[in-house]
C-alpha cells in the first residue's frame, strides 16, 4: 500500500468519525427540537418518529400564553445580563488594576481569585444559602446576581488581566504624554481593543448565569422568581410530565445562546484583527 493511499484511508476514518460524532452531539437536540412540536401522547409511540406527522404548536402556545412561564423567561433575562453587565465592568477595572500596577498583596489577592475559581460551587450551596438569608435576599434578584458574581468574577479577572497583560504598556504611555489619565488610557483605548477578550468572557457569564439551576432552585421559592431552568423542572408533575413543553422551553432556552454566539462571532473575529497590536 503506498503512502498516498495510507494516506486516503486516514482522511476517510478521519472524516467518518467526525460525523460520527455530529451526529451523536446532534441528534439529541434535533430529537429535543422535533418533540417540541409533537403532542405529548405522541412523544414515546412506537416507532419512533424524528419527523412528526402532525406537527403542532400546542406547547408553544402553551408557554407564550401562560405569565408564570413567560415570567420565568424575563427573570432569565434580568438576572442574566445584570450578571453580565456587572461581572464585565468590575472585570476590567480589577484587571487593570493587576496588569497595570504594583500593590501590596498583589500575589495574594491573585491567589484567592485563583482559589475561589478552583473550589467546586455545590460546596459553597449551604453558606451562601446562609449567608443570603442572612442578609435578607432570600428570594430576590439581587441574592441570585450577588451571588453568581463570586462565580463568574474570579474567571473573568484572569482571562482580563491575561488580555490586558498581551497589550503593550506603551499605549498607556502615549496617552499620559499626550495628557491623559490613566483613566483615560483604559476606556479609550485598552477596552476597544480589548473587544474580542470582553466578548469572550461577556458570552461565558451570560451562559453561566443563563444555565444555572442549583442556586436558583436553592435561593428562589415562588414561582415570580423563578428561572428557566427551574420552570423546566416544575414541568415535572408528580403523576405525569409534560414533555413537549419540557422540550419546547428547552428551545426557547437555547435561542438567546445561539444569537450571542452568531451575533458576536464577527465581532469576535472583527476585534482580534482591528484590536492587534504590532510590538
Amino acid at each position: 500500500m503506498s503512502r498516498a493511499q495510507r494516506r486516503r484511508i486516514a482522511r476517510i476514518a478521519i472524516l467518518i468519525g467526525l460525523v460520527i460524532g455530529a451526529l451523536y452531539a446532534a441528534l439529541p437536540v434535533l430529537w429535543m427540537l422535533s418533540s417540541s412540536f409533537k403532542q405529548n401522547t405522541d412523544i414515546f409511540a412506537s416507532p419512533p418518529q424524528l419527523i412528526p406527522s402532525n406537527p403542532t404548536l400546542e406547547a408553544y402556545t402553551a408557554i407564550f400564553t401562560d405569565p408564570v412561564k413567560v415570567r420565568f423567561f424575563l427573570n432569565s433575562y434580568f438576572v442574566s445580563l445584570s450578571v453580565t453587565l456587572l461581572t464585565l465592568l468590575v472585570a476590567v477595572l480589577a484587571a487593570f488594576a493587576l496588569s497595570r500596577y504594583e500593590f501590596p498583596l498583589k500575589r495574594t489577592l491573585n491567589l484567592v481569585i485563583v482559589s475561589v475559581q478552583a473550589v467546586p460551587p455545590i460546596t459553597l450551596l449551604i453558606p451562601y444559602f446562609g449567608l443570603i438569608v442572612f442578609l435578607g435576599m432570600h428570594n430576590t434578584y439581587q441574592g441570585l446576581i450577588l451571588t453568581y458574581l463570586v462565580f463568574t468574577l474570579p474567571y473573568a479577572i484572569i482571562m482580563m488581566t491575561g488580555y490586558f497583560n498581551t497589550l503593550p504598556r506603551e499605549l498607556d504611555e502615549a496617552v499620559k504624554v499626550d495628557g491623559g489619565s490613566s483613566w483615560t488610557a483604559l476606556w479609550r483605548i485598552l477596552v476597544p481593543i480589548s473587544v474580542p477578550g470582553l466578548v469572550s468572557v461577556g458570552i461565558y457569564t451570560f451562559m453561566i448565569a443563563w444555565n444555572e439551576y442549583l442556586f436558583a432552585l436553592t435561593l428562589t421559592k415562588t414561582p415570580e422568581m423563578r428561572t428557566v431552568p427551574i420552570g423546566i423542572q416544575l414541568l415535572m408533575g408528580q403523576h405525569s410530565y409534560e414533555w413537549n413543553q419540557m422540550m419546547s422551553m428547552s428551545i426557547l432556552g437555547c435561542i438567546p445562546i445561539l444569537l450571542l454566539f452568531l451575533f458576536f462571532q464577527r465581532y469576535f473575529i472583527g476585534g482580534m484583527t482591528a484590536g492587534a497590536v504590532k510590538n
